[in-house]
């Protein structure tokens, strides 16, 4: 085998062959010494000059995919350095190549694979070399074309990867100019190329050139001038020719759909409308509108059903950008046939097909209710105004009626609407609050995997029914209430039809006016609860609890104005809290505790007809509610109780009401305390650190909910939680001190380091909240750090608890400026010995890694003056920490290390110029050269935004002369009245040549002028960034995706805040969790 590596020799072909062979079809050893030879091959660089005797005369398709990939590798990094005429070599046979393989048809069919990795790698070639070294390649490849049937259909695949690579993916691969400069070249010599389609479609006879040929044309309809489009009889062609015949039709679809989605100026509206005439006339051809569209899906061929998918992207798009063309009575019939179609279609149980039908729904409804929204009120009949007005301000839909003589697109839609809305309620996928599924095996079960694409969904068609519900809100309510009478008479009774009925009730809460809501909720909830009492079967029983506690959960407001309807709700809630079906306690606690937070006030408050606030009957009858609850569910009781319990106006109330809610754990935990007191083994029964773990877990709930009003329960408990800490610690240090670090992974301390942590969380829980900041820091935080301090630095690195570090960046956080004189003995306690534990390698200590730079950030930010007061050595050590935080492989810890890198500069350019001076000599070229070193490396793609914003920033600061002190030795330059931007400009030149030598020094020259000039317009900054990066990557031959990332991420952000903002203008489009609610006084 390593005979294959000796390069000086003729490359033996059948000892490849055979190597090859054994590493896709052998195993054991032999596999793994062909797969170390075949990659050392691969990897040599001259490899590339055995592909041609590969290519000649191997007789195993992979060594010829192997040799091909070679050649990619070449031509992606390499290509530029490249004596011209070795280009011209490798092009000029690859050409050879391929021209041989495609010209004869049989051998074209047997080698398909081949000569698609061959068109790739000539594809490759022209992105390198099209069209400056290579003029007359379009000329050459439509001549070529005309003389061999499979040849050109070859070529028309050609033309298409090419037109891809230009136009689809060029942005990511190429740099801005090199993309231009193809872009233009293409489209000005595609005359030659569109007359070659043209003849082919008019003339040809052979199946596999026409397809070729169509699909090649697909990829050119997003971007060629439009007269090739609208001004030849391409639409025509590809109507008469091709759209009836079974064969071609899914593809001619497929163009008809690009050109659909063009938006052009209104001189083609005649072209728009007569290719929809064409399409629906050959659809009620092929698929009449009478179709059971759902069941002739299911019995369809792939063909088919990708016509029907096909047909669906046709519509939807043509629709959403055409679809006011034939909103007249001349078009009336055609458009609605259309819409027809697409209610039909969106019966089909095809995920992907129905997302592709409610893009458009969900684009229709929201203009038909915008419209509604735009009209002119002042206009109207001053009786109509007033009830508009007033059903608007009822936060809900208004009554259709008041809109029926309105000149509205929306009455043009009224019966597709109404279809729409039985489909919406029909297929309305789980909401993510409701955890009781049914699964394959049809049984009932609790759901412990959230599916991000159920949850995407159910959003969109929630906004889409939302919108339906304003469009008409009698059609919807009529529709829901005669769909809930089936489930009752058992006529339409499913598990899924009651699902989905369910959730598209609940899904449209506050779209309705409260007058409507009421009406609509008193017969629901009574027919549900009917319905609970009426089923048999634990599973039937579970689907229609799963349900009520859904529906109640999305309607507060509701609650909140019918007491009595709430109390038997949650009373309800206590019932299914003792139901043993898998789901249905934790659904019960989750809908309780939403409840507590919407309503929170009405549970504090004395209603009409009762003795006493129902909280109070709540904490009286405790136990006997969460006796069969787990302890994670009685966390959650714990907390929704809390969060009532906030909303109590009156101290000395509120404290007797924690006192009451506090007092099972109280008591477990004084007799514990007291027990300990006595006898420190008790620490050693597994039963008592189980029942203070929950105990303590129970304390971390209730105080999240309750806020800072929970110090009284903080302070009755502190000392004694401090004491237990400074025990718990004690017995686990003594522990590791006779079995050593092993004893860390025994239960037992296990089980006490529990303890140790929910102690610091509560205690992180009550600062985080805390408002009275200045007691916090004189009173809770000197024993605290007395107490966890020398016990984190004391201990072997195993049992270090991450957690201490985690709440000490909470308290640097909360208190700011009054711990700034603690920050030195918390830095002296955990710095160093923390980062002996990380600094080892990547991987040990994850939690401690993330905890350790959280810290460093949050004294960084809230106490500077600290930092600076650090002694120079500890202060390097500072900065090494934070350069090798933003060289992590890590992502989120390299992207907390650039974010404290950022800050520091920031806060260093506002400090004392003495101070900032020093910094800088120390420090900036040490950093900048760091940053470029993550910026040129693969591994740290991800972080190029942050990257981007530092270099910005520092070339800023040197550019505007903001640096006074020198950044140089004086041994470093010739001038000693050198500015810092000239030395600067001439050292980074320097630091890049050396790194990059493949680079022109007028590359490099012209971006280092960028970073100067363009550090205060961040995007620009950035594009001259990326290609830089690009054109390191052709050589270095790697992927250039995440250069892009933040560009993504910023544009969903955007859109994200954009959708929300118009969502909050629409009554029901955010869920009750998602508002803000003003509190309602008492």
């Amino acid at each position: 085998m390593e005979a294959l590596l000796n390069f000086d020799k003729e490359l033996d072909i059948a000892l490849l062959d055979r190597i090859v062979q054994t590493f896709y079809t052998g195993s054991g050893a032999q596999q793994r010494e062909a797969q170390t030879i075949l990659s050392q091959f691969q990897d040599h660089p001259n490899a590339w000059t055995k592909v041609d005797a590969i290519l000649e005369g191997s007789s195993n398709p992979q060594s010829k995919f192997i040799a091909l990939s070679i050649l990619d590798k070449l031509i992606t990094t390499r290509w530029k350095v490249l004596p011209k005429e070795q280009c011209q070599g490798i092009r000029n046979y690859i050409v050879s190549v391929m021209i041989k393989t495609s010209s004869d048809e049989a051998l074209m069919n047997k080698e398909k694979t081949y000569l698609n990795k061959l068109n790739l790698t000539l594809v490759a070639i022209l992105k390198q070399d099209w069209p400056k070294n290579w003029p007359t390649f379009i000329p050459e490849i439509v001549q070529a074309s005309k003389t061999n049937l499979s040849l050109c259909e070859n070529n028309m695949v050609v033309l298409k990867l090419l037109s891809e690579e230009i136009f689809d993916y060029s942005a990511e691969q190429m740099t801005q100019q090199k993309t231009k400069n193809l872009k233009n070249q293409m489209a000005s010599e595609f005359s030659e190329i569109f007359q070659l389609c043209s003849e082919i479609l008019e003339k040809a006879q052979k199946p596999s050139l026409i397809k070729a040929t169509l699909e090649t044309l697909l990829r050119f309809l997003n971007w060629i001038p439009l007269g090739y489009i609208f001004e030849t009889p391409i639409i025509e062609t590809l109507r008469n020719r091709f759209l009836d015949v079974p064969e071609f039709r899914n593809i001619t679809l497929k163009c008809l759909t690009e050109i659909a989605g063009l938006q052009v100026v209104s001189q083609y509206d005649d072209k728009f409308v007569a290719m929809l005439n064409m399409v629906m006339q050959s659809m009620s051809n092929s698929i009449p509108l009478q179709t059971n569209f759902k069941d002739a899906y299911e019995a369809a061929s792939s063909q088919d059903q990708d016509l029907i998918q096909n047909l669906a992207l046709f519509l939807s798009t043509f629709l959403s950008a055409h679809v006011k063309l034939v909103e007249n009575q001349a078009n009336r019939d055609v458009m609605l046939t259309a819409h027809f179609y697409l209610v039909k279609i969106s019966t089909v149980d095809e995920r992907e097909i129905f997302k592709i039908c409610l893009e458009y729904w969900s684009k229709l409804v929201a203009e038909l209710y915008e419209e509604i929204q735009q009209l002119p009120i002042h206009d109207m009949n001053p009786l109509v105004t007033l009830n508009i007005s007033a059903g608007l301000a009822n936060g809900g839909a208004a009554h259709p009626n008041l809109l029926a003589n309105m000149p509205l697109r929306k009455h043009m839609y009224a019966e597709v609407l109404s279809n729409l809305r039985v489909v919406m309620i029909e297929k309305m996928v789980r909401p993510e609050e409701v955890m009781i599924v049914e699964n394959d095996e049809g049984e009932i079960v609790r759901e412990f995997v959230k599916e991000s694409d159920t949850i995407t969904l159910y959003k969109s068609m929630r906004e889409c029914l939302v919108y339906l519900t304003h469009l008409d809100v009698i059609d919807t309510e009529m529709i829901m209430s005669e769909k809930l009478s089936r489930q009752v008479d058992e006529s339409e009774w499913s598990w899924n039809n009651l699902n989905t009925l369910c959730w598209a009730i609940g899904s449209i809460s506050g779209a309705m006016n409260e007058e409507t809501e009421k009406r609509f909720l008193v017969t629901v909830i009574k027919d549900l609860l009917g319905l609970t009492e009426m089923k048999r079967g634990k599973d039937n029983k579970a689907v229609c609890a799963s349900n009520i506690m859904y529906i109640v959960g999305q309607y507060p407001r509701f609650l909140k104005a019918h007491w009595k309807f709430l109390k038997t709700v949650v009373n309800k809630l206590f019932e299914f809290m003792h139901e043993t079906h898998e789901g249905v306690q934790d659904m019960a606690c989750d809908t309780f505790i939403k409840i507590a937070q919407k309503c929170k006030r009405h549970f504090v408050a004395q209603q009409t007809g009762e003795h006493e606030p129902f909280i109070d009957e709540i904490i009286r009858s405790l136990h006997k509610i969460t006796c069969d609850l787990s302890p994670q569910q009685v966390h959650t009781f714990y907390e929704a109780c809390g969060h009532m319990i906030s909303a109590q106006p009156q101290k000395p109330i509120q404290e007797r009401l924690i006192a009451e809610l506090m007092a099972l754990p109280n008591s477990a935990w004084d007799n514990i305390i007291a027990q300990a007191g006595q006898n420190i083994e008790v620490l050693n029964n597994n039963e008592t650190i189980k029942i203070l773990g929950n105990v303590l877990k129970t304390n971390v709930a209730a105080c999240s909910s309750i806020g800072p009003y929970f110090y009284p329960q903080v302070a009755r408990i502190y000392m004694d939680l401090l004491g237990l800490y400074k025990a718990v610690s004690q017995v686990v240090s003594d522990t590791v001190a006779a079995q050593d670090a092993i004893a860390t992974k025994t239960p037992r301390v296990r089980a006490l380091r529990t303890i140790k942590k929910e102690v610091l969380k509560l205690i992180e829980a009550y600062v985080e909240c805390a408002d009275d900041l200045s007691s916090v820091s004189n009173n809770l935080i000197p024993p605290l750090l007395e107490a966890v301090l020398s016990d984190y630095n004391r201990n072997v690195p195993d049992a270090r608890d991450a957690e201490v570090l985690n709440m000490m960046a909470a308290v640097i956080s909360r208190l700011g400026g009054l711990i700034t004189d603690k920050v030195p003995a918390i830095m002296d306690a955990v710095f160093e010995c923390t980062l002996e534990m990380i600094n080892k390698d990547f991987a040990e200590f994850p939690e401690h890694r993330v905890a350790f730079f959280k810290l460093l950030r949050a004294i960084n930010l809230h106490c500077f003056t600290a930092l600076l007061s650090l002694p120079p050595q500890k202060f390097k050590l500072v900065i090494d920490s934070l350069c090798w935080a933003f060289k992590h492989t890590m992502r989120d810890i390299a992207e907390t290390g650039l974010n404290i890198c950022l800050e520091l500069i920031n806060n260093i350019a506002a400090a004392d110029q003495n101070i900032a001076n020093a910094f800088y000599q120390s420090f900036f070229l040490l950093l900048l050269q760091d940053i470029f070193f993550v910026l040129t490396d693969s591994d740290h793609k991800s972080g190029f935004r942050m990257q981007s914003v530092i270099l910005a920033r520092m070339f800023g600061l040197v550019e505007s002369n903001a640096i006074a002190a020198p950044l140089y030795q004086p041994n470093q330059v010739q001038n000693p009245s050198t500015t810092n931007a000239q030395f600067l400009r001439d050292y980074v030149v320097s630091l890049l040549q050396n790194a990059f030598p493949h680079l022109q020094l007028v590359q490099i020259q012209q971006f280092v002028q960028g970073l100067f000039s363009l550090n205060q317009d961040l995007p620009k900054f950035k594009l001259n960034l990326r290609d830089f990066l690009i054109s390191i990557k052709e050589f270095a031959g790697e992927d250039d995706v995440e250069l892009f990332q933040e560009d993504r991420e910023t544009e969903i952000e955007e859109r994200q805040k954009a959708e929300r903002q118009k969502a909050m203008q629409v009554p029901g489009m955010l869920k009750p969790s998602q508002l803000n609610e003003p509190e309602e006084e008492l």
